[in-house]
């Protein structure tokens, strides 16, 4: 079995990255459908696929000049303990578009280790950053 990573949106499996998001993660629970679709739409997206089946998904939120945003990344449990997060992290920091930034960021409760090996660190002046944060919007139904 051979994982590759492609660019491509159209073969994206948008069912499967619903199901998992809205289902399975620990980020995105009840997220809807229309807004997945949204923000594959207006994301750089890179689907992870074994003999053609999608197994994993990230997506970066980007002006491709000064900043970018890691986020949505995930391996499907039956895949994940064969390296393919790193391949998929592989691609993306090598992208063209995400090269010359000023400031590229994610948030993670669960795979500092992954992101470490890649340059990512807490921030250098967690003062100067915040944010408005409603973690259950999607379970609210706000």
């Amino acid at each position: 079995m051979m994982f590759v990573v492609d660019t491509d949106k159209t073969r994206l499996d948008v069912a499967r990255i619903h199901r998992f998001l809205a289902e399975e993660s620990t980020w995105a629970l009840g997220i809807p459908l229309a807004t997945v679709e949204r923000s594959i739409a207006h994301s750089l997206c890179y689907g992870g696929y074994v003999d053609g089946e999608q197994v994993a998904f990230a997506r970066v939120i980007t002006d491709q000049a000064t900043f970018a945003y890691l986020l949505d990344v995930f391996v499907l449990p039956a895949h994940q303990g064969k390296g393919y997060s790193k391949l998929l992290m592989d691609v993306i920091m090598a992208d063209q578009r995400l090269q010359g930034l000023r400031r590229f960021m994610l948030a993670t409760s669960t795979a500092a280790w992954l992101y470490e090996r890649y340059g990512f660190a807490a921030p250098a002046k967690p003062e100067a950053l915040m944010e408005r944060n409603f973690p259950d919007i999607y379970r609210k139904g706000a």
